[in-house]
């Protein structure tokens, strides 16, 4: 049996067995308490501790220990009440708000209204209300207390519905209640317990201090707060009759505190991060009409914050089955807004202001969030440029493999795990029994990325989504990936979006390129033509400040570079936005921006590209090459 990590600690240790002893003394009382809670003894009333009375008497002689253990199983049941109560309340109420933006924001303004009200004297005015019904006062003290439960949650929730491996969920078809329940509250528990070991700390000594007051248990019913009262008139002629009760009170908040402590100590960090999914309403539809035998078809495409600036204008661009794409640009010009706005996964705040997705026949853009479920992982899906974190560490491989294999293909367990060693085997897997066994920790990034691979594959996808799939991977690996790649795309059939700043992955494995600055296609072709012969400005620099030289071709003595950086959305124009770093701008790159038919036969957002095609290399310094 594995003991768990807060338990080897001190104090999770010390915390664990003092509450695990309370509880056993308090249920077993009835057969081993040496009197009853009532017996009087007159002949010992505040006496010591002795061979009779192991905890000494109270001033009526009664005997401590028998009061003391009887009473706390009610007290320690009183306190449960009130942290199922918060936590019923909080924690459905963090994974709604996490999901749902609105929901977020009322649930956010009735947690204020709570927070504003006095505690005590809400509890004091219910007491007035309805009399002394301890187990009442507690439900209402979980009321007030889920608030707190909820805002600390939902910061969590938030954090985890930012994880890759959520949107591979996502991706994959898994609905939002799923994606809750079997991803989100999962990495949660940590936090869950950490709380629950806090606020029951509270909560007991929230009950003892009402207690105290006379709002507790009535005589001659015991109770820890009520028994510290008692004491409290014999504090000078008789002090040891407040010892047990006030150190067992203690103990148990100390405890408590102890078994949170080494939660959280042996817990993984969160860092919350407040994010939320896109809108559900539908944008409004561009003209036009995807092409039949386009895989993929993203027509006239516009991402922007809500009631703010564009981050991507005017994307349009074809996959035709068996084929890739490649998306390339600098950081920050919009490639991966456009892998996510086609997957329907952009970030709070971000929407389709405007365009279409056609994938299987399907406007994504005009979908509900039920209709993309169907989509996602059965005819598109999603590889991350991150592994480790996309897939979830609190499930094996074999279980992440299965469970989207069960619910897209619609069979049993056992075929399920046959079809997700198959998977491993096709993704260059040889010890399969041992990955399906693992956890993402104990996978190197190749490993991992093979295994995301296969989780892409899982519903048998027409289109694949994949965002920078070989940055973090070193040279071999990489060149291992990008072959396992063509090999899936040549034998399924399937198309690609490859989004990358790497042109030798382009030039590897790429049929066709959109070269993306500042939010906007600046040319799109045939993958040897862009980047043998690029058209437009920004595309010639990038292949000049391209590390990689061909065999053969001498090696510069320096590589190009770009004057300043890629303007803000907020600073965009609607004439050429490259303009300001262009070597070769002029006044006729003032005018509105489109794209026209540039010379080599693919299109270009560049007026001058036809004058620039003969002369751009002597301008730049030569052929970068």
């Amino acid at each position: 049996m594995t003991i768990p990590a807060f338990m080897r600690r001190p104090g999770g240790a010390f915390g664990t067995s003092w509450m695990a002893l309370l509880i056993l003394l308090s249920a077993t009382s009835r057969w081993w308490l040496p009197y009853g809670i009532n017996d009087q003894h007159y002949d010992d009333t505040l006496q010591g501790p002795s061979r009779l009375h192991w905890l000494g008497t109270d001033d009526l002689g009664r005997d401590i220990l028998s009061r003391l253990f009887s009473s706390s199983g009610s007290m320690l049941l009183a306190s449960l009440i009130t942290i199922v109560v918060a936590f019923g309340l909080g924690i459905p109420a963090a994974l709604w708000a996490a999901e749902k933006p609105r929901v977020q924001t009322v649930l956010g303004r009735v947690a204020e209204i709570i927070f504003a009200l006095p505690m005590m004297i809400i509890l004091l005015a219910v007491i007035g209300a309805i009399g002394v019904r301890t187990n009442t006062m507690m439900v209402v003290l979980g009321v007030l207390i889920s608030p707190a439960v909820y805002r600390m949650l939902l910061g969590v929730a938030l954090s985890l519905r930012q994880r890759l491996f959520v949107d591979a969920a996502r991706v994959n078809g898994m609905g939002a209640i799923r994606v809750s329940i079997r991803h989100i509250l999962p990495g949660m528990v940590r936090a869950i317990w950490v709380q629950v070991a806090l606020l029951f700390a509270v909560s007991i000594l929230i009950q003892a201090g009402l207690a105290f007051m006379g709002f507790g248990p009535q005589e001659p019913n015991p109770s820890w707060g009520g028994m510290i009262n008692a004491a409290s008139v014999h504090v000078y002629d008789a002090p040891w009759m407040l010892v047990p009760t006030g150190l067992a009170l203690a103990l148990t908040v100390i405890a408590a505190n102890e078994i949170g402590d080494a939660i959280a100590a042996t817990a993984p960090g969160v860092v919350v991060v407040e994010t939320v999914r896109r809108r559900r309403t539908p944008p409004p539809a561009a003209k036009g009409a995807a092409p039949a035998s386009a895989a993929l078809s993203v027509r006239d495409l516009r991402v922007s914050v809500s009631g703010g600036a564009a981050l991507v204008t005017d994307v349009s661009f074809d996959v035709e089955p068996g084929k890739v794409l490649g998306l390339v640009g600098e950081s920050g010009c919009g490639k991966t807004m456009t892998a996510l706005a086609v997957l329907g996964l952009l970030p709070n705040g971000v929407e389709i202001g405007r365009g279409e997705v056609w994938v299987a026949g399907r406007n994504l853009v005009a979908c509900t969030a039920h209709e993309l479920q169907r989509v996602r992982g059965s005819e598109i899906a999603f590889i991350s440029q991150e592994p480790m974190v996309a897939l979830d560490p609190m499930f094996s491989v074999a279980y992440q493999l299965m469970q989207p294999i069960r619910r897209l293909r619609g069979v049993g367990k056992a075929e399920a795990r046959r079809i997700a060693a198959e998977l491993l085997l096709q993704v260059g897997i040889v010890d399969v029994e041992r990955i399906m066994h693992s956890y993402a920790h104990q996978l190197s990034g190749g490993m991992a990325q093979r295994v995301a691979i296969a989780l892409a594959l899982t519903g048998e996808p027409k289109v694949l989504i994949a965002d920078e799939p070989t940055t973090a991977l070193d040279v071999t690996v990489q060149a291992e990936i990008l072959s396992l790649l063509r090999g899936i795309i040549a034998s399924r059939g399937m198309s690609l979006v490859l989004v990358t700043h790497d042109l030798g992955v382009v030039a590897d494995i790429c049929d066709t390129v959109a070269v993306m600055y500042a939010g906007e296609i600046v040319e799109t072709g045939a993958m040897a033509t862009v980047l043998d012969h690029p058209t437009h400005p920004y595309a010639f620099a990038l292949k000049g400040a391209d590390p990689h030289v061909p065999a053969g071709v001498p090696v510069p003595k320096r590589l190009l570079s770009i004057e300043g950086s890629v303007p803000a959305p907020a600073d965009w124009v609607v004439s050429c936005r490259f303009e300001p770093r262009c070597p070769f701008a002029d006044a006729a790159c003032r005018a509105p921006s489109r794209l026209l038919l540039s010379p080599t036969g693919g299109l270009v957002r560049c007026v001058r590209a036809n004058e620039l095609d003969a002369q751009a290399s002597a301008r730049m310094g030569g052929d970068p090459r």
